[in-house]
């Protein structure tokens, strides 16, 4: 049970949804309930569904037009832009981000809240004995953890789940941030290393299914690694030194053969595998540093992060 002494502390509580017909009304419904006692607000996120999550939205806020505020985005652009637009409009001092697909129960966020406003911690992660994802998910989100640890820094053991809550002085740090490619546990990591963590429930998903296909998958990791971190042309800089060494090597070895017999052949075999391997490489260290180029220009060109087609905020 929250304690009475924070019950006029104001809460909002960030729902990013694309194709969420069919869950955001009873989750915005489940939410009145257990926050009746508490000063709070939501803030809808609609990542430019193609379903019917706008219509319901426009009856949600016509009903709830004292609690809800509402967004939708004329594009879809991923979770992460789509929190990062959520988090610009929310005005709680605790800010809950809660996916619309009940695998976070409702009830948890409050556990959550609670834990947030008793501890001294900037943000609080949520993490499951057992993920109820399916097994490539659960793969896929192996990788990005690993990843997180060598590009971001993040301290092991750390989940990053997509159900945490931050408090103000943090989310106005992050809103900060005006690039195109905002991935908000990038943007945490580099504000703050004040991070806590509380177990909670996780649920397999009853309705629809996750919209994270593998191709968005790649570049939401791609951009986490890309966007917030120069590790890679590190690498790619030690690894050219690398295979410079070993070709020097092997081309003095090649000299020294070819000195002690004059009649051994060179094996073309071998020359024309050398080419297409370096070759590839070179692509690939192309690749990468265009990458970050690209970014650049996109931000040096002011590339929004989304575009707002429809706004309602809530009466205050």
């Amino acid at each position: 049970m929250i304690n009475n002494k924070f019950n006029k502390i104001f809460t909002s509580i960030i729902i990013p949804t694309f194709k969420g017909e069919a869950t955001i009304v009873k989750l915005v419904n489940q939410l009145i309930k257990i926050f009746k006692n508490m000063k709070y607000e939501i803030v809808i996120i609609n990542d430019c569904s193609p379903d019917n999550t706008h219509e319901i939205c426009i009856d949600l806020i016509k009903k709830l037009p004292n609690l809800i505020t509402y967004l939708k985005l004329g594009k879809n652009l991923g979770e992460h832009n789509a929190v990062m637009a959520g988090l610009k409009h929310a005005t709680g001092n605790y800010i809950i981000i809660l996916d619309d697909d009940f695998q976070n129960p409702p009830e948890q966020a409050l556990k959550i809240l609670d834990y947030t406003k008793n501890n001294n911690f900037d943000v609080i992660y949520t993490y499951y004995d057992e993920r109820k994802y399916n097994y490539f998910r659960n793969f896929i989100s192996k990788i990005n953890d690993w990843s997180a640890n060598v590009f971001l820094g993040k301290p092991r053991g750390l989940y990053l789940s997509s159900f945490k809550c931050l408090k103000r002085k943090i989310v106005d740090k992050i809103i900060e941030y005006n690039g195109p490619y905002p991935y908000i546990d990038g943007l945490i990591l580099s504000a703050t290393s004040n991070i806590g963590s509380i177990k909670t429930e996780h649920s397999k998903r009853k309705i629809g299914k996750s919209s994270y296909s593998l191709i968005k998958l790649f570049k939401l990791y791609y951009n986490m690694i890309t966007n917030f971190s120069t590790l890679p042309i590190h690498i790619s800089t030690i690894l050219g030194i690398l295979i410079s060494i070993i070709s020097g090597f092997y081309a003095l070895v090649t000299i020294i053969q070819k000195l002690i017999d004059p009649n051994l052949l060179i094996g073309y075999t071998s020359i024309f595998a050398a080419i297409i391997f370096f070759a590839g490489i070179q692509l690939i260290f192309l690749g990468l540093i265009g990458e970050y180029i690209g970014k650049i220009l996109n931000n040096v060109n002011n590339r929004p992060q989304f575009f707002i087609d429809y706004i309602k905020k809530r009466n205050e």
